[in-house]
């Protein structure tokens, strides 16, 4: 399948890649869902009977996201080596395993506090798919499509953050399964919960989804690749500056979605905080699903530039309204402005992979001029999905530091506000690097967009393309 060439893509290349991204998107909402389930089921823990600390409470929260990430890092190689629709259907099923086991472990307040780092390790599963699931993605669409593509597999991906927030505190409240879905825990307050309808609510859509890619997805011959001749991206250094800004974006929206829940109810207390925290990860997903165009029309770099500039503003909010926490209010203002945060995570994630097949697409004939034509196109191509792959890797790691870094922070001083902070110089760290690197004059994105939008019938001007 060549995306590029418009004789195909307008017979059969539109149909093929757009049957695989709404076959892919289902798949990533379920991903993401069981990937953050435990940033809802640790705050109701205690309630049924388990004596956790809050320290280990956070553990539970942030060891998803260390797992996820790292197993993203194997993920990013595997659609190029087994094909996509045999590692889309593989890496879904295995999302029955963390989501069977918590169903079972939660009904027994004697099951020991190992089986439950276990299965939040497992969990990961979930955070590792969104690597592969994009580099999938990304091999279907031409250049000019392949950032608002990106954009809705990811960002309705994410979506699944928020439906997991908003439906696992419904279904717990309900006997969903009847009598096979086991008995209800009792809380001190005399009612009564079915938390693990919070890992088995997600199996038959798992399952159903898993059938979904085997019957429906596609390989794509042009993208098979060995592991060597992916692994070329560790030499190139927009790699690893993206792996940085990218880190900025999707970590700080991810981490936000496994942190923000807890955080919200050990800060608030007199809040119900389960009402809304699903609104965040909401706001976040819906944001990079509807702004990849924003990023294809008037550039990625100056999109994620401004994305920063922002989430710095944010986060000054945020650590204002914790300072005043007990002020008439303040709850609504640490609110809006974390929704703010939420949203700008959301269009800088979508922007900054906009970036990559851009960048790739200067950078690739600079280096390998020997390549020409078809090839020098499969070869952007390939580089530009294992970027946007790893690059995901490592910004998973978020959802580990973020909950992490809160839980280091009251522990240390109290509250989280030197956590955050920790985050203001990162975003500060990332907006000088986007600056210096692609959006400056003579960076390399500035001759790219400083044409953009253009005028009707007029292309951008990519002088110096190959510089």
């Amino acid at each position: 399948m060549e995306a590029e060439d418009a004789a195909f893509w307008e017979a059969n290349g539109r149909r093929i890649a757009r049957r695989n991204l709404w076959i892919s998107i289902p798949a990533l909402l379920l991903a993401f869902s069981v990937w953050m389930v435990w940033s809802v089921v640790v705050a109701r823990l205690p309630a049924i009977g388990f004596d956790f600390a809050a320290g280990q409470l956070f553990w539970l929260a942030a060891l998803p996201g260390l797992s996820g990430a790292t197993l993203r890092i194997f993920y990013s190689f595997m659609v190029p080596i087994f094909g996509g629709r045999l590692w889309t259907a593989f890496s879904t099923a295995s999302l029955l395993l963390p989501a069977l086991g918590i169903g079972y472990a939660v009904q027994n307040p004697d099951t020991p506090y190992l089986i439950f780092l276990v299965l939040a390790l497992l969990c990961g599963f979930g955070g590792g798919n969104f690597a592969s699931s994009m580099a999938n993605i990304s091999f279907f669409f031409p250049k000019a499509e392949k950032g608002n593509a990106l954009a809705l597999n990811a960002g309705l991906g994410n979506l699944g953050v928020s439906v997991m927030q908003f439906l696992v505190p419904i279904v717990i409240t309900m006997g969903v399964f009847g009598a096979l879905g086991g008995q209800p825990q009792e809380m001190s307050d005399g009612g009564r919960l079915w938390m693990q309808n919070a890992g088995f609510i997600w199996v038959p859509f798992i399952i159903a989804s898993t059938v979904a890619a085997w019957v429906g997805m596609n390989d794509i011959a042009s993208a098979k690749a060995s592991f060597a001749d992916q692994a070329i991206i560790f030499t190139r250094k927009h790699n690893w500056l993206m792996c940085i800004l990218y880190t900025g974006t999707f970590g700080s929206f991810i981490g936000y979605s496994a942190g923000f829940p807890l955080l919200t109810k050990l800060q608030f207390p007199e809040v119900n905080a389960l009402q809304f925290v699903f609104l965040g990860p909401l706001v976040g997903a819906l944001s990079r699903a509807g702004t990849g165009w924003v990023s294809d029309k008037y550039g990625g770099g100056r999109v994620t530039f401004w994305s920063f500039v922002g989430m710095i503003a944010a986060v000054f909010g945020v650590i204002f309204f914790l300072g005043i926490k007990e002020s008439p209010g303040a709850f609504w203002g640490f609110f809006a402005c974390f929704m703010a945060l939420f949203l700008l995570t959301g269009i800088g994630n979508a922007s900054t992979f906009q970036m990559i097949p851009v960048i790739m697409g200067r950078e690739v004939p600079r280096l390998m001029p020997e390549l020409k034509g078809n090839a020098l196109q499969r070869q952007t191509d390939r580089e530009s999905a294992a970027i946007i792959a790893f690059t995901s890797a490592i910004a998973a790691y978020g959802a580990f530091f973020i909950p992490k870094a809160y839980g280091t922070s009251i522990s240390m001083t109290g509250g989280p506000v030197a956590a955050l902070w920790g985050f203001l110089a990162f975003y500060v760290a990332c907006l000088v690097l986007t600056f210096f690197y692609y959006t400056r004059p003579g960076g390399l994105l500035f001759e790219v967009e400083r044409s953009v939008p253009a005028p009707p019938g007029r292309q951008p001007d990519l002088k110096g393309q190959a510089r």
